[in-house]
Formats: structure tokens, C-alpha cells, sequence
């Protein structure tokens, strides 16, 4: 299988006057294309630190991340942003729909940026996809929070992710809203073939995944 993803000896280091706190230290770990993996720990841990960096959304201090055969390392800001257009696809806790667009145009947004033509057609299949093609026109403080995780789920795997990182995609739901959108998550992943990667604190949503790492005060403890 070839590997999508490979961290090595990667720590974080966060530097403050002359004091600095190390929130990840010297991880390793690589997953396969198209497997599914969560990431757990308790708060604080360092787990949306290192989601950060296997998505190119912040640098490590040391070590090396390879993403789709890139590493990331060197890379410019420009450089790590078309990276991230081409191959992942986000899931945030906090939906981080944009509040002056419908949910159609949130969820065309990636497939703008990358230039791509007729792209209307997709984006309502996918939110037809998650039960809102009736809901395409409304803005996302028209819908419910539920709703709004289902556009940003519709967004993610818009622009056909190679990989998909979700940083506790149900933290804001309750437990029945949760469950759709998990239940969705893995559908549509399967179905696009997408490698999952999930950063949860709750163990029975890492459980659905084929792979689970745990972290504990910036150490990887499998």
C-alpha cells in the first residue's frame, strides 16, 4: 500500500521569551492511502497541534512531514496552501462555514480556488448527498448545527480529497446529531476511498476507525 502520510521524529516547540514548551515531541507514524485512522487523547495533549502539521496548516520545529509524497518542511506559505488545495479536505469542530455565503457557495469554495469550471452541479450533489439539497439557498445561521457540519462535510469532500483531516467533528453536537454526521462521514469516505484522519477525545468514534494512536503530554503512546 503506498503511504499518504509519513511523520518523522516530529516535535513542536513553542517558544516564549526564554522559556519553551514542547507540545509534541519526536512523533512517528505513517498511514496508508485510503485507511482510516483516530487520533486520541486527553485535552491538551497536543492533538490538534499535530493534525496542524500532517495538514501543512502550521510547521514543525524539527522532523519531517510528507504528505502525498511532498514534504512539507521547506515549503512557502504559498506552496503549503496548494498542497492543501490539491489533497486534504478539513472537518473543524466549530464548522467554519463563511457566514456571508449559502451553504451551496460553502461548499463550491474549494472547487473555486482551484480553478475548477461547473462546478454547481457537484457541490448540490453533495449536499444532496448529506439531506440538504432542499437547503442549498440558506445561510449557515439559518441552519442548525447539525446542518451546519453536514455543508461542512459536503465542503470537505468537494474538491476529492486524497486525505481527510476531521478535529472533533461532533464536539458541538449532541449525541443523536452526532451520530448522522459520523455515520455520514464514513459513508461518503468510503465511497470516495478518501484516508481519514480523526482527532476525537471520544472512544467509541476512534473505535470505528482501523487504527488508533494515542497521545499523551506530546508523546505517542500507541
Amino acid at each position: 500500500m503506498d503511504t499518504i502520510l509519513d511523520l518523522q521524529q516530529v516535535s513542536k516547540i513553542y517558544k516564549s521569551g526564554d522559556r519553551s514548551l514542547t507540545v509534541l515531541d519526536n512523533i512517528n507514524f505513517s498511514i496508508t492511502a485510503g485507511s482510516t485512522m483516530s487520533i486520541v487523547g486527553p485535552s491538551g495533549s497536543g492533538k490538534t497541534t499535530l493534525l496542524g502539521l500532517c495538514a501543512g496548516l502550521d510547521r514543525a520545529t524539527s522532523g519531517n512531514v510528507e504528505l502525498h509524497g511532498t514534504r512539507l518542511n521547506g515549503l512557502s506559505e504559498d506552496q503549503l496552501a496548494a498542497v492543501r488545495n490539491q489533497y486534504v479536505g478539513f472537518i473543524f469542530q466549530n464548522f467554519q462555514l463563511l457566514p456571508t455565503l449559502t451553504a451551496l457557495e460553502n461548499v463550491m469554495v474549494p472547487l473555486e480556488l482551484r480553478g475548477e469550471k461547473n462546478i454547481k452541479p457537484r457541490a448540490l450533489d453533495l449536499l444532496d448527498k448529506v439531506g440538504l439539497g432542499e437547503r442549498s439557498h440558506h445561510y449557515p445561521t439559518q441552519l442548525s448545527g447539525g446542518e451546519q457540519q453536514r455543508v461542512s462535510l459536503a465542503r470537505a469532500f468537494s474538491n476529492k480529497p486524497q486525505i481527510l483531516f476531521a478535529d472533533e467533528p461532533t464536539g458541538n453536537l449532541d449525541a443523536e446529531t452526532s451520530e448522522k454526521v459520523v455515520k455520514l462521514l464514513f459513508d461518503l469516505n468510503k465511497e470516495a476511498g478518501t484516508t481519514l484522519v480523526l482527532v476525537t477525545h471520544d472512544l467509541e468514534l476512534a473505535a470505528k476507525t482501523q487504527r488508533i494512536i494515542r497521545i499523551k503530554g506530546g508523546k505517542l503512546v500507541e
